[in-house]
């Protein structure tokens, strides 16, 4: 995104909290006016006590009073501006992190599968951060610098306007030194967020397969890949870091010639005028140079903040403006009966590589239909397609007769009870991990479950039971997660079910201990069972056997073996002698 559609972007984030920053804006102005206010006072002193014998007490005392009280009131705005830009940066950051979020579980799978997950947590949390770090620094530094450059310029014409046309003269030269930098600064902070984010996923990808890694010996490998990837990191931070501190130099150097050009034309009216221009007025006038080039030195200090910040809030308003997953349905589904039908079904995840071609199948409700083949068939892609994790490039998919892109997913889902070979556990209890999908479940209801899973006697086995927390991780086996991935969906009892190698992980004899318990759970229930181990799927209603996209065998486990096809050689290489 360009950085005016990224700046375009900031506003509308801020508009719900217009409240805070008009509370900004009037606390500023009496931070500014406090302080424009305290050299007015010190140089009025100056005249009063400018020789021996004639200082004004009175007045003297009236100009100092002046000067605490304003000193006083802009240091009080200062910290009550703190606190509002505070909670404006912290609420769009929370703010942009839940839009960010929510969007995620808005775009389709494919965004996901082609991204590394480091990259988009970068997104997520990194970038977030530095956005609103950037932001705040920002907001302190451009509301109070802005006031005091344009109050120090009103107040120098209303006094003298010669010197005030002198500093106006050179101010932008500044300006065009500040802008030359940071359109440059910009490019390089996006090119870092970018390196940055890299280097997070690559050490995301290889903490994740650390086992892999050792196990096949490349942990000098990965070393030397990611040193690569932190020596692009460290070029383009270097290069990005060069071009903002070289702002803060050259605006330092500008307005010490404001200061000097002040000085001089001050001093020459104070010569020429013959007192008019007193050397109180003349001190004002010095402290308001400097007043005049401080915000332009503190907004060159954090000018590499915000460009940085800038940098990171366009990937974040990227990944938010990506293509959400095409509209939901309006239909509800209800209690399905479980009739699919596949008519003139293609798609693919590559329009090079064909997949699925005019797919046709139906399945009447209560079948038990098993999908085998070689890898990489399309076996898993029917699954997705049927969940609507895909949506179809051509034909339809219908269920109970209505195509279900018609339908809310959330309705469709809620009919079809899922386990995947990949297991996924949060971390969180047992409990809370069993009820997942059926949060008002009772308790008799979820031992239940684990009971018929095969789950219960291992969980009572854990330290807390049912109120272990697991993690996903290391806390349990491979074989244990799957009995819970299995006893969560039988918590559900769907009427449709899809089992994809949902056994793979147990040993042979809890597998047909579960394999009874998912007989009885599939009994009138349509079900989809992609599986490589044959031996789960004898029993099935009918048999798809899946080559390149295409059905190219189907019927019974007994006729296809008779038949000798395809199905007969997969058999026969899992149990032939």
């Amino acid at each position: 995104m360009s950085r005016r559609a990224v700046f375009s972007r900031i506003l509308k984030c801020l508009r719900p909290y217009w409240g805070y920053l008009l509370f900004t804006v009037l606390s500023a102005l009496v931070v500014v006016a406090g302080q424009l206010l305290s050299p007015f006072f010190a140089g009025r002193a100056v005249d009063y006590a400018v020789g021996r014998g004639e200082v004004d007490f009175a007045r003297l005392k009236l100009c100092l009073v002046g000067v605490l009280v304003s000193s006083a009131a802009a240091m009080v705005c200062q910290w009550t501006m703190s606190v509002s830009n505070n909670r404006v940066a912290y609420r769009v950051l929370s703010d942009l992190r839940v839009q960010t979020f929510e969007k995620l579980g808005k775009l389709p799978l494919r965004y996901i599968d082609d991204r590394a997950y480091g990259d988009i947590l970068g997104v997520v949390v990194s970038d977030a951060e530095q956005f609103a770090d950037g932001l705040l620094l920002g907001f302190t530094q451009l509301f109070t610098g802005g006031l005091t450059i344009v109050g120090v310029l009103g107040i120098m014409l209303a006094i003298r306007w010669e010197i005030a046309l002198v500093v106006f003269l050179i101010t932008p030269l500044s300006l065009f030194v500040a802008r030359f930098i940071a359109s440059r600064t910009y490019r390089t902070f996006r090119r870092q967020a970018e390196a940055r984010a890299d280097a997070t996923a690559y050490a995301d990808e290889m903490i994740g397969g650390l086992k892999t890694v050792k196990a096949f010996g490349r942990e000098e490998i990965c070393r030397a890949q990611f040193r690569e990837k932190n020596e692009t990191l460290r070029k383009t931070s270097l290069t990005a870091l060069f071009f903002s501190s070289t702002t803060n130099p050259t605006t330092r150097f500008v307005n010490s010639l404001v200061y000097a050009a002040v000085a001089l034309s001050g001093g020459f009216l104070v010569i020429a005028t013959g007192g008019a221009f007193s050397v109180g007025y003349l001190s004002t006038f010095l402290s308001y140079a400097n007043q005049y080039t401080k915000p332009f030195n503190e907004i060159s200090e954090v000018i590499a903040e915000f460009q940085n910040a800038l940098a990171c809030a366009g990937r974040i308003f990227a990944l938010l403006s990506e293509e959400e997953e095409p509209p939901d349905g309006t239909n509800e589904l209800g209690r399905a009966k479980g009739d699919v039908s596949f008519e003139n079904v293609s798609f693919c995840y590559d329009p090079a590589r064909p997949l699925i071609e005019h797919f046709y199948l139906r399945v009447g409700a209560g079948m038990r239909v098993a999908i085998v083949g070689p890898t990489g068939c399309g076996k898993t892609t029917l699954v997705n397609l049927i969940m609507r994790f895909y949506d179809v490039q051509e034909g339809s998919i219908c269920v109970d007769g209505e195509d279900i892109r018609t339908l809310r997913r959330a309705s469709l889902r809620e009919n079809i009870g899922m386990v995947l070979q990949d297991t996924w556990l949060k971390k969180a209890t047992v409990r809370e991990n069993l009820c997942l999908g059926s949060p008002g479940c009772t308790e008799e209801e979820m031992i239940a479950a684990a009971k018929a899973a095969k789950a219960h006697s291992f969980i009572m086995r854990l330290p807390d039971g049912y109120d272990t927390v697991v993690d996903g991780e290391g806390t349990l086996s491979a074989g244990q997660k799957q009995l819970l991935c299995i006893a969560r969906v039988m918590l559900c009892r769907p009427p449709m079910l899809i089992l994809d190698e949902a056994t793979s992980n147990i040993d042979t004899r809890t597998e047909r201990i579960v394999q009874q318990a998912f007989a009885a759970l599939m009994r009138g229930r349509t079900c989809f069972i992609v599986a490589h181990r044959l031996s789960t799927v004898e029993n099935a209603d009918l048999i798809l056997v899946m080559r390149e996209g295409k059905i190219v065998e189907r019927g019974k486990h007994a006729d296809l073996l008779a038949r000798g096809g395809l199905y007969a050689a997969l058999y026969r290489a899992q149990f032939s002698k």
